[in-house]
């Protein structure tokens, strides 16, 4: 009697897990947007976004300025040095908005529908959307932008976007996005806020492949103006641009011109800058701030120079290791050095003690974390107890300090002990290993404004008998040797928001460690790194998302990756009298799309 039972209680387990899979499907309703976690702020029907002035004027030019060159319109793929402003004529389903973690509305797509287990994501088009040609934006460009991206694309998007298992069409207007499983959360997210939504019937019978500086069919509020390759760029607003109404776009895109001149390094961009040749610049140098821009225009108020708060969290500017040199692959040579470096005083001498040194990645943030690992915390990292240094487990990581006099003794002869117990000795003045080699390597930098910096951190090396070579190249250089790896030390910055997600894996993971291009220079390939990654980004709740960044924190600060630097909790804006801005600024700082000519 018990194999028939069984197979009663088997057939009825079947019929409650259909049950259980379609209530969740009939759940997912079409929403006017979507929320990482929770119910989004603005509700359906909303007019504007509140960082947004709906009677923003429209009108003059914005000329703006960037540092290095470009070589190509085509930003999708890892070749070439794309142009700045292509969000200026591309458009993706839903748009990002920046006074919420991490919430997306509408914009090509008029609605988004999502099941609670997120294991599929379907949009469906906003009838009126056009590429500035005129022609419809189609289910056909968005199948066929997503094949392209995933086949093609750089490889985070690649990596993304292969999570995709199949792709239905509900309807003419409808496409719907399934996933191998809900494991990926944010996946929904990505598809709609920044998959690039490209035109078949452009694309058709050109290499996808290879740069190029025709100006791509776009759908966006710009059309490209004028090319002078490598050196400036110009925008044209579309008169008829279809999205003028979308309440995503009131009091954006005011200008009817929007230009980018490109300059070989930031002092000399500050220059034109301060020559009146573009309008608005942000200063990321507290030195800079502090004493360059003493020039009549800023004396008189014809330059505004302003600082703005934000809620975000502080990211990491650092000298990264690379992991495939073989003399930082021990982590007591990597945690040596990074002893030695004084950020005492260079705040004080070199950074008019503007700076807050970094202790985490998500600094300025409630991820950051507190204490020893908590329980939640400790789930995560227990399973790798053994192959973690035991430090993980307790306090978060800090920075030795020092006395800012710049002897820096104390901090010299710790690394000096973490030398010798890694086999390394002075021998005439220099640390050489067993065999005699000497212990040298090159940091590489592409902003001369870094070169001060690498320059104190060099001295305090060389009292330890290393001996280092500081490089700067070009941008274009700089990303060359990034994207091969062909590097020893480099002075690298990772942005952080407040909703951490799929970036970590192209920041950190084994894959992105083996694939050209990614973000992990470092060339971190760690078990437990990864697996909390994943639990990261399957995050179910904003607590769940909190305890997963601080468990990896405390992993990536604590196995001495990288030489932290330091962070402010503002950004630093000048500009001329020109333009003007909202008074209300969003959570991730000032939104350049939001302002206007102040005629």
């Amino acid at each position: 009697m018990k194999a028939p039972l069984y197979r009663h209680l088997a057939g009825w387990l079947v019929i409650i897990s259909c049950a259980a899979v379609l209530t969740v499907t009939a759940m997912a309703q079409p929403k006017h947007g979507i929320a990482m976690h929770g119910e989004p702020k603005y509700p359906p029907g909303f007019r504007h976004l509140d960082y947004a002035n709906p009677v923003a004027p429209k009108g003059g030019e914005l000329r703006l300025g960037s540092v290095g060159t470009f070589d190509t319109l085509h930003s999708h793929i890892i070749k070439g040095s794309p142009a700045a402003g292509r969000n200026l004529y591309t458009e993706t389903l839903l748009q990002r908005v920046w006074d919420e973690p991490f919430t997306l509305y509408g914009r090509l797509a008029q609605s988004v529908e999502v099941p609670e287990d997120r294991s599929w994501v379907a949009f469906t088009l906003n009838p009126a959307a056009r590429f500035s040609d005129g022609s419809r934006v189609t289910i056909d460009d968005v199948i066929l932008s997503l094949e392209m991206i995933r086949t093609h694309g750089r490889p985070n998007s690649r990596a993304t976007y292969k999570k995709i298992i199949e792709i239905e069409r509900p309807g003419n207007n409808t496409v719907k996005f399934l996933f191998a499983d809900g494991s990926d959360r944010e996946l929904p997210l990505l598809i709609g806020g920044f998959l690039p939504i490209l035109s078949k019937t452009y694309w058709q019978g050109r290499d996808f492949t290879k740069t190029t500086l025709e100006p791509p069919l776009g759908s966006g509020p710009y059309v490209v103006e004028h090319i002078d390759p490598g050196r400036r760029i110009v925008y044209r607003r579309n008169l008829n641009y279809w999205g003028k109404e979308i309440p995503v776009n009131i009091g954006h895109y005011n200008f009817d011109l929007i230009s980018y001149d490109y300059y070989r390094d930031s002092n000399i961009a500050l220059e034109a800058f301060k020559a009146g040749d573009f309008d608005q610049r942000y200063e990321f140098d507290a030195n800079r701030w502090a004493t360059g821009y003493d020039f009549p225009a800023a004396q008189d108020g014809r330059v505004i120079l302003e600082e703005f708060d934000h809620g975000i969290p502080s990211g990491l500017r650092a000298f990264a290791f690379n992991l495939r040199r073989p003399m930082f692959q021990d982590r007591r040579i990597r945690r040596a050095l990074a002893t030695v470096f004084d950020f005492e005083w260079i705040n004080k001498t070199l950074l008019q003690g503007a700076y807050e040194r970094t202790n985490s990645m998500f600094d300025n943030s409630s991820m950051a974390p507190v204490g020893e690992p908590t329980e939640a915390e400790l789930a995560l990292l227990d399973p790798w107890r053994q192959q973690l240094p035991p430090e993980v487990f307790g306090e978060p990581y800090q920075p030795p300090p020092t006395d800012g006099s710049g002897n820096n003794r104390t901090n010299l002869r710790r690394a000096m002990v973490l030398l010798n117990e890694a086999g390394w000795q002075i021998r005439e003045g220099k640390l050489v290993s067993a065999t005699g080699r000497p212990f040298e390597f090159e940091i590489l930098l592409r902003s001369s404004s870094n070169e001060k910096l690498a320059l104190a951190y060099r001295n305090s090396l060389s009292r330890l008998g290393i001996d280092v070579a500081v490089r700067l190249v070009d941008s274009s250089q700089y990303q060359a040797r990034m994207e091969q790896y062909d590097f020893d030390m480099a002075y690298r910055r990772w942005g952080v928001s407040l909703s951490p997600g799929n970036e970590q894996q192209n920041y950190w993971s084994s894959i992105a460690a083996a694939s050209p291009g990614s973000r992990n220079a470092v060339g971190v390939s760690n078990p437990a790194v990864d697996a909390i990654i994943d639990a990261l980004v399957g995050a179910y709740s904003r607590t769940d998302l909190v305890d997963a960044a601080r468990a990896i924190d405390r992993i990536l600060m604590w196995e001495q990756y990288v030489v932290p630097l330091y962070h402010q909790s503002g950004f630093r804006v000048a500009y001329w009298n020109t333009l003007a801005h909202p008074k209300l600024t969003s959570t991730y700082g000032p939104v350049i799309e939001t302002w206007w000519a102040n005629r």
